[in-house]
């Protein structure tokens, strides 16, 4: 799925309609933690749900295993069933982060250790670089139609990942993004603007290097389509390309380098760093 629907750009390899992500064995242990707790305190399910404000199908899930537990959850858990903290101790070692589709949990692990992350996107605004209200509007405007919970899920995993950006000031950052995807204003033009300033607020890190690939571009090395390319502390390359509802991740050291050479031409066909922060302070029609 796209990255910013279901994958690493739009929705960052997220769980789409063809099923949530997968279970582990610390999301089964929480769940059982869960459990014994709400049968402590004399609950069934069907009375704990209303209690901490989700539905019983969303507590089923997350005894069972199958659900990751958003922190609302677990805040409001913990007071209902007085868990003395060991919800939120449990919940701090689940290894699954919410909402990360299994096709992309591969490529999500190497990511918070890469020293280099390279992208390029020409169907939506990287998740990287998504405004909240921006990642709302793909997720809500999904097919088939998601679930408010499942939406909270999936924004909240976003917004998570996101913080690679600050928390990893020594990993270089590089985006290219189609001009067109700032000129289509999904979400309507004030979710355009707040993008649009919040692209040149992450332009000002010296880890995140953005540039604009123009409309009018006679040369284009990406026609092949949207692409990730990575680099890990011991130097490997690794590549990540994502379709409608499934990615793939690409370790072959001959097809990596096919994608490197094709992201380096487009460094040189897309504007500068100068220009491209030019582009978008026009966008934003203000200094």
């Amino acid at each position: 799925m796209a990255e910013g629907t279901g994958g690493t750009g739009g929705t960052g390899g997220l769980a789409g309609a063809c099923g949530e992500p997968e279970s582990s064995d610390s999301l089964k242990a929480f769940g059982e933690v869960l459990k014994v707790l709400r049968k402590r305190a004399g609950l069934t399910q069907e009375e704990f749900a209303p209690m901490v404000s989700y539905s019983l199908p969303m507590v089923a899930s997350i005894e069972q295993g199958r659900r990751f537990p958003p922190p609302t959850f677990v805040e409001r858990a913990e007071v209902v069933l007085d868990a003395m903290g060991v919800l939120r101790a449990a919940a701090k070692h689940l290894s699954r982060r919410p909402g990360l589709a299994s096709w992309f949990r591969q490529w999500a692990r190497l990511e918070q250790d890469a020293i280099a992350l390279n992208t390029y996107e020409c169907r939506l605004v990287p998740g990287l670089l998504q405004t909240e209200a921006y990642a709302r509007t793909l997720f809500t405007e999904k097919l088939p139609p998601m679930g408010d919970e499942h939406i909270e899920t999936q924004l909240a995993a976003r917004m998570e990942r996101q913080e690679l950006l600050r928390q990893r000031p020594n990993t270089a950052y590089s985006f290219i993004l189609e001009e067109h995807l700032l000129l289509r204003r999904t979400g309507g033009a004030a979710v355009a603007a707040e993008l649009v300033e919040h692209l040149l607020e992450l332009a000002t890190l010296r880890n995140v290097e953005i540039q604009v690939m123009p409309v009018v571009q006679e040369r284009h090395a990406g026609v092949d389509g949207s692409m990730q390319l990575l680099e890990t502390p011991e130097n490997r390359w690794f590549g990540y390309c994502e379709g409608q509802e499934s990615g793939q991740f690409i370790s072959d050291p001959k097809v990596v380098s096919t994608l490197q050479m094709r992201y380096a031409r487009m460094r040189s066909q897309a504007l500068s760093l100068k220009d491209s922060v030019s582009l978008l302070r026009r966008m934003r029609g203000a200094p």
